[in-house]
């Protein structure tokens, strides 16, 4: 009895092995990644949408690594590599979208399609169904605002995924693994808090803020001061204590412009 057992289990390991969908090539994605996402001077990561564009093959590995995520399985994944699996398909849908369309000044001057009487399908690509994951039809913003924001109800999901925009925090150039993810996602917290895109603090002591903040102001708490100890709590020392002065946000910004080289 116990080798008939031993045997069912054999079988059916087989069987799931053998159907289970191959792996998303990292390599190849962080070869791309590589290739064609660099930091400049003024501490933005920026693609060479121009170069890549033009190449043929480069672009088709992008669309294969898509192709290979959307057959993965991320329901059966531990908690941080769905986590990595959602954001690397959630950037890697955003670069094919802007190359797709390229050449752009901004994201938002790529419309949505199948959402005709969604006037948000109007200020850019969001709202397109654009990939199918065990067997669910999604969106960008069904990746950001029905999967990711609720599932892991945590504020760095915004410092990961990128909306290829200058005002945006950085595309990292290279793939989210769930081995890193934790001090991916402070780095890209800092990163982002300490840049002046995301916060700024005046002379007199104003704090200007990303419009990050507002739009998902419940993410990073419901009140200026939950905000401001979520922004402390990545800045460096002399951007810590100037916020520890401050009681309000004066405002919010945001730079829409191509994130492009």
């Amino acid at each position: 009895m116990k080798s008939f057992f031993s045997a069912l289990v054999a079988a059916l390991s087989v069987l799931f092995l053998s159907t289970a969908p191959a792996a998303a090539d990292e390599a190849a994605y962080d070869a791309l990644l590589q290739r064609y996402v660099s930091a400049s001077a003024d501490g933005v990561n920026r693609v060479d949408y121009a170069r890549w564009s033009a190449n043929a093959a480069d672009r088709s590995a992008l669309d294969d690594y898509v192709d290979e995520l959307a057959a993965q399985r991320p329901s059966t994944l531990s908690r941080d590599r769905a986590f990595a699996y959602w954001v690397n398909l959630y950037n890697a849908v955003t670069l094919q979208v802007v190359l797709e369309r390229y050449p752009v000044r901004s994201i938002r001057d790529i419309k949505s399609e199948g959402a005709p009487f969604d006037p948000r399908a109007f200020i850019g690509p969001w709202r397109t169904k654009r990939v199918t994951v065990e067997g669910r039809r999604l969106s960008l913003d069904d990746i950001e605002h029905t999967i990711l924001r609720p599932t892991y109800n945590d504020p760095r999901v915004h410092y990961a995924v990128n909306c290829a925009s200058i005002g945006c925090p950085n595309l990292m150039n290279r793939v989210w693994r769930a081995e890193t993810l934790d001090a991916d996602l402070d780095a890209a917290a800092r990163a982002y808090v300490n840049h002046p895109r995301g916060v700024s603090v005046s002379a007199d002591g104003d704090v200007r803020v990303s419009s990050i903040y507002r739009w998902f102001r419940d993410d990073f708490g419901t009140s200026d001061a939950n905000v401001i100890a979520h922004l402390r709590r990545y800045a460096d020392a002399d951007l810590a204590a100037r916020l520890a002065r401050a009681t309000r946000i004066s405002g919010h910004d945001y730079d829409w412009s191509l994130n492009g080289r």
